[in-house]
């Protein structure tokens, strides 16, 4: 994909705009049982205005079906159909590696086990059971006993793999380890490097693609390592919201393969056109970028990122965004951003 530098703008509104939202959950629909604000209204208006809502989620602890049941709670009506989780992703990976009907290992949640079956797989608990392949996914519950297991698999020879890697997980109470903090205790006790099959790897994008039919699809998420470097990688446009994961710093650091199509607050900024970035003076980046009632510029003398102007804090990330990437071009921004970020109202 071509090198982004600044955010998009867009005269349509995305829900409008795309046919189909590929929508992360854990910091963007909901954290832990709740609801994130304005998500439940702002996703029956994309639904009302025609766009298609699929649940795209690393968390493979949970079924399609209990996903599904759950956000209808919350009032998200949501069908098993419309959700795609990585357990079923590496479910998929995992089958199309061993023998109809061979013994995996498991440690993890119902929703892998559950994916496992459907493929014609067998779930086990031990590796003396003679698995043919040993997984790893997200479960609240995880014991010690199934990483001693996962690990005795692994260091026999058995064929290691994952639903996803991420190191941490949105909860009501703050930020939980997630799989990837579990995986990177089996590869200490081993050496060893798993298969992967969750965002951002193509794995994941494979199954998003045969589940949903999507012809022009957006990417809604919160993490920048899993949501939209999935969605560079897939070669689809996306939606950054700042619910969850993410913060606007990290934002700013993003190197070519974490930058988003479109920066938002909440998923109200799926319902809306999004403000061009431009160069200041519509002649280069030299005198910074504007949006809305802001300037952005990188000040490389002094090290770090400034920020004038006013209005809407959200236009002044943007350009920030754009003056930090521009400046940091297919590396990291490593500009200091504290006082423009304060300045613009973040």
């Amino acid at each position: 994909m071509t090198l982004r530098t600044t955010p998009d703008g867009s005269t349509e509104a995305l829900d409008t705009a795309y046919d189909t939202a590929l929508l992360d959950l854990d910091g963007v629909v909901y954290a832990g049982g709740d609801a994130i604000d304005h998500a439940v209204e702002s996703l029956e208006a994309a639904r009302g205005h025609g766009m298609r809502l699929a649940y795209v989620t690393n968390n493979a602890a949970r079924t399609p079906q209990a996903v599904a049941e759950h956000l209808t709670r919350l009032g998200v009506p949501a069908a098993a159909e419309d959700v795609v989780t990585s357990a079923q992703a590496v479910a998929r990976l995992i089958a199309d590696q061993v023998p109809a009907g061979a013994k995996v290992l498991v440690a993890g949640g119902e929703g892998l086990w559950t994916a496992l079956r459907e493929r014609g797989l067998v779930p086990v608990e031990s590796a003396e059971d003679g698995p043919a392949a040993a997984v790893q996914g997200y479960a609240p519950d995880l014991r010690w006993s199934q990483l001693r297991e996962m690990a005795y698999a692994v260091n026999a020879g058995v064929p290691w793999f994952a639903s996803n890697t991420d190191l941490t997980i949105p909860s009501p109470r703050g930020i939980a380890p997630g799989n990837g903090a579990a995986v990177e205790v089996v590869r200490i006790a081993t050496g060893g490097t798993p298969q992967v099959a969750g965002k951002p790897l193509p794995p994941m994008h494979r199954e998003t693609v045969i589940r949903t039919g999507a012809r022009r699809p957006l990417v809604v998420g919160d993490r920048l390592d899993t949501d939209i470097e999935g969605a560079f990688a897939g070669g689809v446009d996306s939606l950054l919201v700042l619910t969850g994961v993410t913060t606007p710093a990290a934002l700013l650091a993003a190197g070519p393969r974490h930058r988003p199509t479109y920066v938002g607050a909440d998923l109200r900024d799926l319902l809306a056109p999004h403000p061009e970035v431009r160069a200041a003076d519509g002649s280069g980046a030299d005198s910074g970028f504007a949006c809305g009632g802001w300037t952005a510029v990188a000040d490389t003398a002094s090290g770090a990122l400034r920020a004038d102007g006013g209005g809407a804090p959200l236009d002044g990330l943007r350009a920030l965004c754009a003056a930090a990437w521009t400046a940091a071009a297919d590396g990291r921004c490593d500009l200091d951003a504290a006082k423009a970020l304060a300045r613009v109202g973040f």
